[in-house]
């Protein structure tokens, strides 16, 4: 049986940490390692997106569901994760009513700010994290994995412990944080599959 695993990672083009996702996909493609892995990019890029009035709050709704319906989630940490700020500027956060709150609908920054898209907003169910917040989304699937009480596994962008990297709402998770990448007998980075492996209880 096929497990879903949800992947939250930085995709900055110049420095984030699609490399481990990347591996972590490639994995995942093939009828060995029975892993379907779901990673935020393509949450992103998905139907919710593509929604002409996509706004920061239904990413996040969206990030919600996907993480529910995962058995475990893998956070990629690099050595720029702790500074992301990206998801932050719902401006909802503290208004009391609609007219009160503007955001920038996703990826249409050149197009300004637009009004609020919701009327009234009702309290979460489920023990979700409401979509309405002012966390990063990074922080926002963080909090979701850990409120839903999933398998969290966190790996760092390199051979070495980076303890320094963790962002702090992630400092509890310290000492389970382990470095993705190992230097084979050959000398080549690979992936640490073996603990991915154990990780997730294959």
């Amino acid at each position: 049986m096929r497990k879903q695993v949800y992947i939250s990672a930085d995709y900055s083009k110049t420095d984030g940490d699609k490399d481990v996702v990347d591996e972590l996909n490639k994995w995942g493609n093939d009828d060995y390692h029975r892993v379907d892995f779901v990673d935020m990019s393509q949450v992103a890029s998905g139907s919710v997106s593509k929604e002409p009035d996509c706004r920061i709050c239904d990413l996040k709704a969206e990030f919600n569901s996907q993480i529910n319906a995962s058995s475990a989630v893998i956070f990629v940490v690099g050595n720029m994760t702790r500074y992301r700020t990206a998801g932050q500027s719902c401006g909802r956060v503290g208004k009391t009513t609609q007219w009160e709150a503007y955001c920038t609908p996703y990826k249409q920054n050149t197009n300004g700010t637009k009004l609020c898209k919701y009327v009234s907003t009702v309290p979460t169910t489920g023990n979700n994290v409401g979509s309405i917040n002012n966390y990063s989304y990074l922080r926002h699937e963080f909090e979701q994995a850990v409120r839903q009480k999933k398998n969290v596994i966190i790996l760092y962008n390199s051979t070495r412990y980076e303890n320094e990297w963790l962002p702090s709402y992630m400092s509890d998770y310290k000492n389970v944080a382990r470095p993705f990448w190992i230097t084979n007998y050959w000398g080549q980075r690979v992936g640490d599959y073996s603990y991915i492996k154990e990780a997730l209880g294959f």
